[in-house]
C-alpha cells in the first residue's frame, strides 16, 4: 500500500505541476514558496481500494466498509473540490455533517462509554454528539495541516500505535483497518516530509480526520476505553486545535477564517523550520501517548484519568506556543 500511494502522489505531482495546481503562500501560509496542493488523492485513492479488497477477504467487516468508504469518499470529494474552488463554510459543514452521519448509520451510532468506572448510555443524545465529534474531527485535522509532514506525521504514527496497541490487548482483528491508513499515508509522507514537495489539501486532510474519528468509534463497539485510547493517541492535535479554538472564540474571531495561530505554527516560526515541530510530535506520539495509551488498553489505567494525564503537558506546550494568541499581539 505504501508503494502505491507513493506512485500515486508522484504521478498527481506531476500532474500538478503541469497544470499549475499550486498552492500559494499568503499572509496566512506556514510555507514561503509555491507548492502543489491535493496530493492526498495518493492516500484516498490507494486506502478506497485496500479497503473492500480487505472487506473481500474478511479482514474488515461489511458495516465498516461501508463507513469508511461512503463517508471518507465523500468527504474527500468535497474536500477536493474546495481545494480547486473554495466552497462557502455552510456548504462545507452541511457535507461533513452528511458524511458523518452516513458514517454512523453503518456503525450503529455511539456504543455505551466507561467514563471513571460508570457506564453511560445515552441514547439519541449520544449518537448526536457522535455526529458532532466526527465532524470535529475532520474539522481540527484541516485546522492542523499547516505546515511540513504534521497531519502525514500524526496519523501514521497515532495508527501504527493502535496496531501495537491491539496486538497486545489481544484484539489483532482490528488491526487491519489502521494498518492500511498507516501504509496509505506513509507513501504520501515521502512527499510531504520537510520541506514538503507537496501538500496533502483539503482532499487529504478532511479524508483522514474523518477515517481517524470512525476508527475511534467502531474500536468502542468492541471495548469502550478504545475510545479514550485513540483520544489519547490524537492529543497533539486534539489539543491544539480546541485549545485554539476556545481562544479565538472567546476573543471575538471568525473562528472560521484562516489564521496562524496554532501552537504548532507558533513554535515552527520560532525554531526557524518545520522539521522539529514535526519530529517532536512523533516523538510525543510515540514516546509519551503511547505508553499511556498502553496503560488504558491494558487496564492499568482509567480512560478518562489517562486522557487526564497525557494532556496535562499537552496544554502546558499550548500555553508555552501560545496557541489562540492574536498573532497581531505575538508580533
Amino acid at each position: 500500500m505504501a508503494t502505491l500511494s507513493l506512485g500515486v502522489t508522484g504521478a498527481f505531482l506531476r500532474y500538478a505541476l503541469a497544470h499549475r495546481l499550486m498552492e500559494i503562500p499568503n499572509a496566512r501560509s506556514s510555507h514561503s514558496i509555491p507548492t502543489p496542493r491535493s496530493g492526498g488523492v495518493g492516500i484516498v485513492l490507494t486506502f478506497l481500494i485496500a479497503l473492500p479488497l480487505a472487506g473481500m477477504l474478511g479482514a474488515i467487516g461489511p458495516n465498516l466498509v461501508w463507513s469508511l468508504s461512503g463517508a471518507g469518499a465523500g468527504i474527500a470529494l468535497l474536500g477536493f473540490i474546495d481545494d480547486h474552488r473554495p466552497i462557502a463554510a455552510r456548504w462545507r459543514l452541511l457535507g461533513h455533517f452528511a458524511g458523518s452521519l452516513w458514517a454512523l448509520f453503518w456503525l450503529g451510532g455511539l456504543p455505551a462509554l466507561e467514563v471513571f468506572g460508570m457506564t453511560l448510555e445515552l441514547g439519541w443524545i449520544g449518537h448526536a454528539l457522535a455526529v458532532v465529534y466526527l465532524v470535529w474531527m475532520l474539522n481540527l485535522y484541516n485546522f492542523m495541516d499547516g505546515i511540513d509532514g504534521i497531519a502525514s506525521v500524526e496519523a501514521v504514527t497515532s495508527c501504527l500505535s493502535i496496531c501495537l496497541i491491539y496486538w497486545l490487548s489481544g484484539y489483532d482483528d482490528l488491526i487491519w483497518p489502521p494498518l492500511l491508513l498507516a501504509t496509505s499515508t506513509l507513501g504520501f509522507l515521502y512527499w510531504n516530509f520537510p520541506p514538503a514537495k507537496i501538500f496533502m489539501g483539503d482532499i487529504g486532510s478532511g479524508f483522514l480526520g474523518i477515517v481517524l474519528g470512525i476508527l475511534s468509534l467502531q474500536a468502542a463497539w468492541r471495548n469502550a476505553d478504545f475510545l479514550w485510547v485513540w483520544c489519547i493517541l490524537l492529543g497533539v492535535f486534539i489539543v491544539d486545535a480546541t485549545f485554539t479554538l476556545i481562544r479565538r472564540f472567546l476573543r471575538g474571531e471568525r473562528i472560521y477564517e484562516a489564521h496562524r495561530s496554532h501552537g504548532y505554527q507558533f513554535a515552527s516560526r520560532q525554531l526557524g523550520s518545520h522539521f522539529p515541530v514535526t519530529l517532536g510530535v512523533a516523538l510525543i506520539n510515540l514516546l509519551w501517548l503511547l505508553p499511556i495509551g498502553l496503560f488504558v488498553a491494558m487496564q492499568k489505567l482509567d480512560g478518562g484519568l489517562g486522557v487526564i494525564v497525557a494532556y496535562v503537558p499537552l496544554l502546558i506546550l499550548a500555553v508555552k506556543y501560545r496557541a489562540g494568541e492574536s498573532e497581531r499581539r505575538a508580533e
